[in-house]
């Protein structure tokens, strides 16, 4: 019965995320436009449909097949970060990937100066995003890949100061530190460079703005790639659910499956991160949103989580397009805004059911 309701609920994901992706490309800085008339009949106005096809496949399709991506990463390693710690207030930042990425970014654009500056304009101003973006591909490639690095590098860190993956409670510990210190680097790297807080804010706040189709077409292999590898060690977090000493008794080789989860969980939030900065809660809430649904294994909990985190921020960035056009509003404020009153709606249910607060 659980599976028949699992293969339900990833049929309707999906379909969510057909509708919202049809949305999607109708809403931009003007609000609501209906561009899918012009498309479907060319003949009418060839100069309406020629504008209509550029702004709907090279603007708005990929950023709205991209927020689907990053979803889809933080979904699925905020289900395998839960499983790992066996906690269910675990997300994809507990390791330390946030703040690495984010001191990345820090440094980055303290040496790309009044580049980085300038895209931190555009980003915060969508109106002029694709004139900027076109002049500064680069500098978007550069900051990117010093995000991803940043944030594998913070995760190497966690993982060598707790002297491997052995010991949950260990790494977690060491996953705050690394946080911590990390945190606190950037915010010195910026105050040393006061020209990058701008676009360092844009970073912090999270924005979809300039994913384009390379960024989703990468987001999509990684996920795919993540997701088989999530699947292929789910047992081991079904075994994780009943205690090391019973995971032990099944034959489970915990090192070497805990060490790779870890790489799932950091190549999964890494990629989202250095593609659209950084978005909260997303990871947190989608798994507790499918286990609120549907109880399931690990197995089917990895491809669940993961639809339903892109539906949430596909859901959200059309969302903050919408709600303050032409501004923009930044889609990690709208999804923290809105997870944290689901969690603290979720802390209020359980303390009412006598649950003693835990979810």
């Amino acid at each position: 019965m659980n599976a028949q309701r699992a293969g339900w609920l990833v049929l309707g994901l999906l379909a969510a995320a057909l509708a919202l992706a049809a949305l999607g490309v109708c809403v931009g800085s003007t609000g609501f436009e209906n561009l899918v008339g012009p498309l479907l009949s060319p003949a009418q106005d060839p100069d309406a449909t020629a504008m209509a096809r550029q702004i709907v496949f090279d603007i708005r399709l990929p950023r709205t097949l991209g927020a689907w991506g990053a979803g889809a990463l933080l979904g699925l390693a905020g289900a395998v970060a839960q499983g790992l710690f066996r906690n269910p207030l675990a997300d994809p930042f507990l390791l330390g990937s946030a703040s690495g990425a984010s001191l990345g970014v820090a440094l980055a654009l303290a040496a790309l100066g009044g580049a980085g500056g300038m895209l931190g304009a555009s980003m915060m101003n969508s109106g002029v995003a694709v004139s900027v973006f076109s002049s500064s591909v680069w500098v978007r490639l550069g900051l990117t890949g010093a995000a991803f690095g940043g944030a594998v590098l913070a995760v190497l860190l966690t993982l060598v100061l707790s002297r491997g993956v052995q010991h949950t409670l260990r790494l977690l510990l060491a996953g705050v530190v690394v946080g911590v210190v990390l945190g606190a680097m950037t915010h010195l790297v910026l105050l040393f460079s006061p020209e990058s807080l701008q676009a360092m804010q844009a970073f912090m706040l999270g924005s979809t703005s300039f994913v384009g189709w390379t960024a989703a077409g990468l987001m999509a292999g990684v996920w795919a790639l993540c997701t088989l590898a999530a699947w292929l060690l789910a047992r081991v977090l079904d075994g994780l659910s009943l205690g090391d000493a019973t995971a032990r008794s099944l034959g489970l080789p915990l090192g070497p499956m805990r060490a790779a989860l870890v790489a799932v969980l950091a190549l999964a939030t890494g990629t989202a991160v250095a593609q659209t900065g950084l978005i909260a809660f997303v990871g947190l809430a989608a798994p507790h949103l499918v286990r609120s649904l549907v109880k399931t294994t690990s197995s089917r909990l990895m491809l669940l989580a993961s639809c339903m985190g892109g539906a949430l921020l596909m859901a959200a960035d059309t969302l903050a397009r919408w709600l303050i056009a032409p501004q923009e509003l930044p889609v990690g404020v709208l999804t923290a805004v809105l997870g944290g009153g689901y969690l603290l709606w979720l802390m209020h249910r359980s303390t009412r059911l006598g649950r003693g607060g835990g979810l």
